[in-house]
């Protein structure tokens, strides 16, 4: 395990299947290696995009325990908690501790909309349970369960919660936790199409969706932003919205994978019940990956990969 700050670009990777419904880890090398080369600050693995609801356990673990392999330390590995129970969930927070990763992404409890109460139980208990740091994922939207500023209060008796990944959709909250919290909390913005409003307004990183097609941009985006080069990150972000778009379709896994296709750095294999994408709704996404890419722009020198001099 890495010390590490809770600030910059972490993908959250989609998981790579063979044809025979195993997990690819060539495939997932590749986009691995494309995203370290554009300089990302880390990964999350087992999130929505990691199509963690159809993995086994020993698969999240056998993806947790390569990628760290992989990685050998260049940046945290964090693994993403989706779990229905409190019981499972800190097994799984103990687990994760044990085969070495950096931290932890926690989701509410998945199927059950828990109450303000249940949630803060379960927040706490699995917090109780080890010295890994944790981030909140904030995701009312999807998953029907908001955490509140409210609770965020009593949730920084724990110092281990380090962080909360802001997908509520209003740009507004990252201000809000801001005000209330200062810098107690790290604030990630989580939603592709707010990723820039939310840097301008100061959020500390981005976990990303299109960054596993498009990892340089992505990661010049908010180098950009952060260097106060808003001209420079705006006219990216204009190019790419349409395309961060398809990070909030509830087919986001098929619609990012098949960018991730057309960018040469992964597979169109889902998890069924996934399945691929077919007829006028693929071609209607594989046309705004390819207007995208036919007008490809070209980026400032220096805004993405290992040695920065936008952060110089």
């Amino acid at each position: 395990m890495i010390t590490f700050d809770w600030k910059g670009v972490f993908p959250a990777v989609t998981t790579k299947f063979t044809d025979s419904d195993e997990i690819d880890f060539d495939a997932f090398d590749i986009n691995l290696n494309a995203q370290l080369e554009a300089g990302v600050d880390g990964f999350i693995l087992g999130g929505s995009l990691g199509e963690a609801s159809v993995l086994s356990d020993d698969e999240k673990f056998s993806l947790l325990e390569h990628t760290i392999a992989f990685v050998n330390g260049k940046v945290p590995v964090i693994l993403n908690i989706a779990e229905q129970t409190t019981k499972a969930a800190v097994a799984c927070a103990q687990k994760a501790f044990d085969t070495g990763a950096d931290g932890l992404m926690l989701l509410p409890p998945m199927r059950y909309n828990s109450e303000e109460r249940e949630t803060l139980a379960y927040i706490g208990a699995v917090a109780k349970s080890t010295e890994l740091p944790i981030m909140i994922y904030n995701n009312p939207v999807d998953y029907k369960v908001e955490v509140t500023l409210n609770m965020f209060e009593q949730l920084a008796a724990f110092d281990n919660i380090k962080a909360v990944k802001e997908s509520t959709r209003d740009v507004s909250n990252v201000t809000r936790m801001f005000n209330r919290f200062g810098n107690r909390f790290a604030v990630f913005t989580g939603v592709d199409p707010l990723a820039m409003e939310s840097l301008v307004m100061g959020a500390d990183g981005w976990v990303a969706g299109l960054v596993d097609a498009f990892p340089k941009e992505t990661v010049a985006i908010y180098r950009l932003v952060k260097a106060n080069r808003i001209a420079e990150a705006l006219a990216i972000y204009r190019w790419f919205l349409p395309v961060l778009e398809l990070d909030i379709h509830p087919k986001l896994v098929q619609y990012i994978k098949l960018a991730e296709v057309a960018t040469g750095i992964g597979t169109e294999n889902v998890r069924a019940p996934r399945l691929p994408l077919i007829g006028e709704e693929r071609a209607k996404v594989q046309k705004i990956i390819n207007d995208a890419l036919a007008v490809r722009p070209v980026l400032p020198v220096g805004s993405w990969g290992k040695l920065s001099e936008v952060e110089a």
